[in-house]
């Protein structure tokens, strides 16, 4: 098999979800991330408020995930910090009030994928791999309903975003881990 047959496979190969608009299950999901303090511990935190979308189509060249997180719903566990960071001399929340993200290219088979895409942060975008761990669906007894789960990591640079602020003090890189649950569309 030459490297363009499993090209071919990986983004051709037909998908374990039924096509359609699948929809965020906020209960369920979260997206966190962690970052180094003074390069000798790290800081964890979450964002509270996310928006996305899963659309899927017929094979993994039709699907698209979007997502809009607000920036001022940080929680690093510690008030008086989240405050600091929504600040005009850091986030800046007032003037980047949100952090979005559009997918441009999903890959992968079985438990293990890819999606490249677009991190929009204030008027700066970046691209963004995320390595995607594809965790099954499952009905649920209670409603009927079928959920999707996900995790996905990866890496940005604080630097690339414009928000090189307080070097030293904090790490110039972010690592993100999202765990998302999407709900089925119904009739599907």
């Amino acid at each position: 098999m030459t490297q363009n047959d499993v090209t071919n496979t990986l983004t051709t190969a037909p998908l374990p979800l039924a096509p359609g608009d699948w929809e965020l299950d906020p209960l369920h999901s979260a997206v966190n991330f962690t970052i180094r303090h003074l390069g000798i511990a790290k800081v964890r935190g979450r964002f509270a408020e996310v928006k996305a979308a899963l659309h899927v189509g017929e094979s993994p060249a039709d699907v698209r995930v979007t997502a809009e997180i607000a920036l001022a719903s940080v929680d690093t566990g510690n008030p008086d910090r989240d405050a600091h960071v929504r600040a005009s001399d850091l986030l800046d929340v007032e003037k980047r009030p949100t952090m979005t993200f559009r997918s441009t290219r999903v890959s992968g088979a079985g438990e293990d994928w890819t999606m490249e895409g677009e991190l929009t942060i204030g008027d700066v975008t970046r691209p963004v791999t995320l390595a995607v761990e594809f965790g099954g669906v499952v009905d649920v007894p209670i409603d009927g309903s079928r959920h999707a789960g996900f995790e996905a990591t990866g890496e940005i640079r604080r630097s690339d975003f414009g928000l090189d602020f307080a070097p030293g003090l904090l790490g110039d890189t972010v690592k993100i881990q999202l765990d998302m649950q999407f709900v089925e569309p119904r009739g599907a």
